[in-house]
């Protein structure tokens, strides 16, 4: 599937796109409200990502992530405590978090938590994954029909209202406007699909949570060993 077919989901490949979509995301262990952002450095990245951290840090992790993956909701649950505070905060590591696009709710998903300013991204990201099991759930006929509109922002904001996550930003201090000027920008949802390619291309990325540690794809996909890999690289730092 080429970068254009994944970003501009046309009316034909919705129902396909969306068929493997659970009736509902499995269970998040907490419904807590979304952490605040992390008093640590956030800045956009070359690459389409997100960067947490001291960029200087001497291990630099990359986690490619799906906003409809409920693997990668559970990975958020278990890392981001831990992560922030045991390898980012003492700038043992850096932290890119780049999104890969699964499917066309990926893509509504993705330019919202992108929305704004770089040091808005965190708490979006947070809320989505900590909020799945509530807004991630298989549409009705009458729902794929509004999204299949031909017109691309028409799609993605029927998308965003008719999964609540209009109604989730709007809780992280957005307005209507805003959202919807970011839901509009079909430029942005290309070059989403674009990373996604090249994540597939180049680096190997098949699944989500995927990781990276120095440039090298890690055959493993949960916290625990991601931790353990994380404990041995950064064993005798002070």
């Amino acid at each position: 599937m080429n970068r254009l077919t994944i970003a501009l989901a046309p009316a034909a490949l919705i129902a396909i796109l969306i068929a493997a979509l659970p009736a509902q995301a499995a269970p998040q262990r907490s419904a807590a409200a979304a952490p605040a952002a992390p008093a640590l450095p956030v800045a956009r990245t070359a690459e389409g990502g997100y960067l947490l951290g001291n960029p200087k840090a001497p291990v630099k992790v990359v986690e490619f992530v799906s906003y409809t993956c409920p693997h990668c909701a559970h990975f958020h649950a278990e890392s981001s405590a831990p992560l922030q505070a045991k390898y980012i905060a003492p700038a043992h590591i850096s932290l890119e978090v780049r999104p890969f696009l699964r499917n066309a709710i990926d893509v509504t998903a993705t330019l919202l938590t992108n929305c704004g300013p770089a040091e808005r991204f965190y708490g979006n990201h947070s809320l989505l994954l900590q909020r799945q099991a509530e807004w991630l759930r298989s549409p009705s006929q009458a729902q794929i029909r509004r999204w299949e509109h031909p017109d691309f922002a028409t799609r993605t904001k029927a998308m965003a209202q008719d999964l609540g996550l209009y109604r989730l930003m709007l809780t992280r201090g957005y307005k209507p406007g805003e959202l919807d000027r970011c839901l509009s920008d079909r430029a942005a949802a290309e070059r989403l699909a674009e990373q996604t390619e090249t994540a597939t291309d180049r680096i190997g990325v098949r699944g989500t949570p995927s990781f990276t540690i120095n440039g090298t794809l890690q055959n493993f996909y949960d916290w625990a060993n991601l931790r353990a890999a994380l404990d041995a690289l950064t064993q005798g730092f002070s």
